[in-house]
Parts: C-alpha cells; sequence; structure tokens
C-alpha cells in the first residue's frame, strides 16, 4: 500500500514548499518495501531503528536513487507496546486521546514512510556545495532527520493523501501526527535523559527543536497553547493550519541550510531550539512518569532460527525458538561465538 508514495515521489518534490532552485527536475529510483526482521546486530541491536534509507551520499541518490525499507513486524512491536496510561497522563484532553487511539498508528506508520520514502530522496545540494558532513559537520546527521520528519509532517496533513488512497479522512490523520509529535517533541521524549541531560541524540534534538521551533514562531497567533492545569503542564494545538504552515516554512529553510551548505544557520537552529531542557518541565515529567513501570527505551532479542536437516544434509524446514532473555541470550552468544581473545 505505501508504495503508492514511492510511485507518487515526483508530485511531491513539486509540491514541497522548497525554493525551485532546492527541488530536484526528475526523482529517479525511489523504492519502498516493508520486510520483516528475523534478526539485527551491531548498531541496530538491542535497539533498532524502525527504517533505513540509502545511500547516505547526495551524489549517488541524484544518479540512481534511494531505496527505504521499512521494519515492519519492529513497527507493530513498538505500537503494540504502548501505554494506554502514559498517553492519557500527557494528552490534553480527551478528544486527543480519541484521535491518538483512533489514526495515530497509520499516523506513525505514514509519517515513517514519507520520512524515508519522500522526505530523504527530496531536494538537491547547490552546485559546488560539499556533502553535509563536511558543510554542517557534527549537526548534518540533525539537521536531515529534522528535515525528513518537516517533509513528512508537511503532507501528512493533506488530502492527497485520502486522494491516493492511504488513508480515509486526511483530516482526522493529520491532526493525531500534529497533536503526537507536539506531545513528543516538548514534553514526553524527556522521559529518557536524567534531569540536567542536554539532549544528545540527534533523532531527539531534531523532534525537539521542530517542536520548539515551531511554538516560538507561532506564539503571536497561540498555535500551540502551553496549558497549565492541577500542576500539569500540557500543549494544545489551537490551529492546525497555521501550525501547517510553520513546518512548511521551516522545511524551506532546513532545505536552503542544506543546499547552500550554511553551517551558523543550522548552528544556530540546533544549539538555540534543539539542545537545552526546560529544567522545571522535565522534572514535572520525570515525577509524572514514575507511575509507569515500561522502560523509555526498548530493546529486542533475536529469535533462534534451529534447521531441520534430512537425511542428505538438506535443510527442510527452520524451528523458530525464543531465548530465555536479553540476558540468557548474550551469555549464549559469548559462549558459542566468542572467538576473539578477551585481550589482544
Amino acid at each position: 500500500k505505501m508504495k503508492v508514495l514511492s510511485d507518487n515521489a515526483q508530485w511531491f518534490e513539486d509540491n514541497a514548499p522548497l525554493m525551485e532552485d532546492h527541488k530536484k527536475d526528475s526523482v529517479v529510483g525511489v523504492t519502498y518495501k516493508v520486510v520483516t526482521v528475523a534478526g539485527e546486530s551491531g548498531d541496530a541491536s538491542p535497539s533498532t531503528p524502525i527504517g533505513v534509507n540509502l545511500p547516505n551520499a547526495n551524489w549517488i541518490r541524484k544518479e540512481v536513487g534511494s531505496k527505504s525499507v521499512s521494519l515492519g513486524n519492529i513497527i507493530n512491536a513498538y505500537n503494540n507496546s504502548r501505554s494506554s496510561g502514559r498517553l492519557k497522563e500527557f494528552v490534553n484532553d480527551e478528544e486527543e486521546y480519541e484521535l491518538e487511539k483512533a489514526h495515530g498508528e497509520l499516523a506513525d506508520k505514514l509519517h515513517t514512510a514519507l520520512h524515508e520514502v519522500i522526505g530523504h530522496a527530496s531536494g538537491q545540494i547547490n552546485p559546488g556545495v560539499g556533502e553535509t558532513k563536511e558543510t554542517l559537520k557534527n549537526y548534518a546527521s540533525t539537521l536531515e532527520e529534522g528535515r525528513a520528519d518537516l517533509l513528512g509532517l508537511y503532507f501528512l496533513y493533506n488530502p492527497k493523501l485520502q486522494e491516493l488512497g492511504l488513508v480515509d479522512d486526511w483530516k482526522a490523520l493529520g491532526t493525531a501526527a500534529y497533536d503526537g509529535y507536539i506531545r513528543n517533541g516538548l514534553m514526553t521524549q524527556l522521559i529518557r535523559l536524567n534531569l540536567g541531560d542536554d539532549v544528545e541524540e540527534a533523532h531527539m534534538r531534531n523532534r525537539q527543536w521542530v517542536s520548539a521551533w515551531a511554538f516560538e514562531k507561532g506564539a503571536k497567533d497561540n498555535v500551540i497553547e502551553k496549558v497549565n492545569r492541577d500542576g500539569k503542564t500540557y500543549f494544545n494545538i489551537n490551529d492546525y493550519d497555521k501550525l501547517h504552515e510553520l513546518f512548511g516554512q521551516l522545511l524551506r529553510e532546513t532545505q536552503r541550510i542544506k543546499s547552500e551548505g550554511d553551517f551558523a544557520a543550522c548552528e544556530a537552529l540546533v544549539e538555540d531550539y534543539g539542545v537545552k531542557v526546560d529544567q522545571e518541565l522535565h522534572a514535572e515529567v520525570l515525577e509524572r512518569n514514575k507511575q509507569f513501570p515500561s522502560a523509555p527505551y526498548s530493546g529486542f532479542v533475536n529469535p533462534v532460527l534451529v534447521p531441520e536437516m534430512n537425511g542428505d544434509g538438506e535443510i527442510t524446514a527452520i524451528n523458530v525458538t525464543q531465548p530465555e532473555s536479553f540476558a540468557a541470550q548474550m551469555l549464549d552468544y559469548k559462549k558459542n561465538y566468542s572467538f576473539l581473545p578477551e585481550v589482544n
């Protein structure tokens, strides 16, 4: 179903609120697949991404395109492990809660697809400007992740998704997506940090600078309202259409930064909005979260795949068993696969 997005990649490029010089005339080779993961290792284990987009090099993307893979069973596992109690604690009202329950899961999946397929593939770097790892340096990763998030956010609130048959009610889905993004970016992701810490991880930084920038720029029109009720803080979006415009403005600016290699503007955006945490709000969030036993991060164990063999030594079937625990699996890996000496 999500293949529809890659088939319409050129429409999204043409209708993105980017400067014309920063748009691709021809989006080539954009592919998208949902796969089921049987096992992971290295930096994808035990805490895994939900999608992968390659290649990283922009010149290769321009010539031959890009490939996105969504890890379907990982996304489903994350969705099924969510606590409705934590959601109720941090939503502003019952309407926001019901919208999330009705549309949140599909909104997340669509945002991931738009982020990976359209977001990372969109836009182009100006002639003579280097790769972002050279021009934007230590801010390149969070800028790119934020840019892809913004592309997804901009088009999540768009009737084109319903026209393509991806959703039944684009406005309700977009509303739920905006509620969830702002709630997470300004508040709930803080449960992952110790009090006093700065935001360091690239994705967490981008969610904060996108949300905080939109909150500040929309303040005069009360686009996003900070509500204090019974000693608890909530964020309520009053104008979704205006927030959609703000996301478009920031998307245009982040693409300009990338296209022009504007390090100073990138540094200011990330440092001013994405690093420092409101300590009073952080303390409140941590206190409110104490009632929930689930950990702020999720990790995965790998299933154990045991082959069945016939008399000729051929594999006839694969039996899947689950390890007793993460610790037991790590000890088993050490016992059976640790071939390097502990001291070199």
